[in-house]
């Protein structure tokens, strides 16, 4: 009977694995970042704008599945093998990896598109 009910709290937890972070959305990039050599200021601003708003979405995604990462770690007490442990703490660090990753080349382009607007407007 206790190999029955580990084998079946292996496999919900297996499963659940994804579901431990549902309710944590990534933030979708901003699109159409303005071109550095066509922009305007009032686009560069608009564009520097979006960029923060997407980094602090990015943080607040990091934090809610670091918050459910826990929880589902909290729910499963004792009973979570070291195994599904460490599927659980791959799964947040795969998508924590992810979402910095995707932040840091948004901020990356739209930092080479200021580089290029302050070439092309340069006085003197």
């Amino acid at each position: 009977m206790k190999l029955i009910c580990v084998s079946a709290l292996a496999a919900i937890a297996a499963l659940a694995t994804p579901l431990a972070f549902a309710d944590c959305t990534a933030p979708t990039p901003p699109q159409n970042l303005p071109d550095g050599n066509t922009a305007t200021l009032q686009q560069m601003l608009a564009g520097q704008k979006a960029v923060k708003v997407f980094d602090a979405a990015t943080d607040a995604y990091l934090d809610c599945l670091k918050n459910a990462h826990q929880a589902a770690l909290a729910a499963a007490g004792d009973k979570v093998t070291d195994d599904q442990k460490a599927k659980l703490d791959k799964a947040e660090t795969d998508q924590h990896n992810a979402a910095v990753d995707k932040d840091k080349s948004v901020a990356t382009s739209f930092n080479e598109q200021i580089r290029v607007f302050k070439a092309k407007n340069a006085k003197g």
